[in-house]
């Protein structure tokens, strides 16, 4: 008699490998299949078990990806012939990882699914430079927010957002960085609102910009910086290990922000 097969949605963290749950790791080592995303490190494919076959179905923005159908149904066709399948995603699967819409599909097909929760990128990428995403002189809540919405309906309402006072940590936002600037300037949120960009969080490549919201696409650019990075913006940003060495008049901030 065949065994019943399963899919297994496991976050595989911001991407140092010693950042994955005991629990990721178990799942890992007992997958017969894993599907995995363009953003999950390539060390930790090496607590998968011999003979495991993995299979990279890469999702970036901006780039040739797998479709998410053809995604959805692998997972359903492995795990109806009995397989054990992890789904292995950057960060955490059910923040920006589509893990709500694969365990939906899974359900309505009869398959079982599984959640192993992973450390999100956002708050890793603050943590990594100092940045305590909620330090409670400057903030009493965090948002977590895409830059690269489903559809222009989909856009988030950033004068809300701007308004609510709270630290925002934006995925997926570098390529849209001007439209986001003018966005939360024209919601009436200061120039001066101190901004930290973060690539490869957690990483050896790791490389980070402070500047403020008024410089953010000027500074972005020279830079260098790319995706995938993360950008907080708000008064924590001021806990930043370099902050104060950045090149912006923190006299005129600090007023501002008073």
């Amino acid at each position: 008699m065949q065994r019943q097969g399963k899919v297994i949605l496991v976050g595989a963290g911001p991407g140092d490998p010693d950042l994955l749950t005991l629990k990721a790791v178990k799942a890992i080592a007992g997958a017969d299949v894993l599907l995995v995303d363009d953003l999950v490190n390539p060390e930790i494919l090496q607590h998968a078990q011999e003979g495991a076959r993995i299979i990279h179905v890469g999702k970036r923005g901006g780039c040739q990806s797998t479709s998410q159908e053809f995604i959805q149904r692998l997972m359903v066709q492995e795990a109806q012939g009995g397989q054990c399948v992890v789904r292995l995603k950057g960060g955490d699967p059910y923040l920006f990882g589509r893990g709500g819409e694969e365990r939906e599909y899974l359900r309505e097909t009869g398959v079982a699914v599984e959640m192993v929760p992973g450390i999100t990128s956002g708050m890793a990428a603050a943590a990594s430079i100092g940045i305590a995403a909620t330090h409670r002189d400057y903030s009493q809540g965090v948002i977590f927010v895409t830059g690269h919405g489903k559809s222009n309906a989909a856009q988030a309402n950033w004068q809300a957002l701007a308004a609510s006072g709270m630290t925002l940590v934006i995925y997926m936002g570098v390529a849209r960085c001007r439209q986001l600037q003018r966005s939360l300037l024209d919601a009436g949120m200061a120039g001066s609102m101190p901004v930290a960009v973060i690539q490869s969080a957690t990483l050896a490549s790791q490389a980070h910009l402070l500047t403020c919201l008024d410089r953010l696409p000027h500074d972005l650019q020279e830079s260098g910086l790319g995706s995938p990075s993360i950008i907080v913006i708000g008064d924590v940003v001021r806990c930043a290990d370099a902050f104060a060495h950045i090149d912006i008049d923190l006299d005129k901030l600090q007023q501002a922000l008073a």
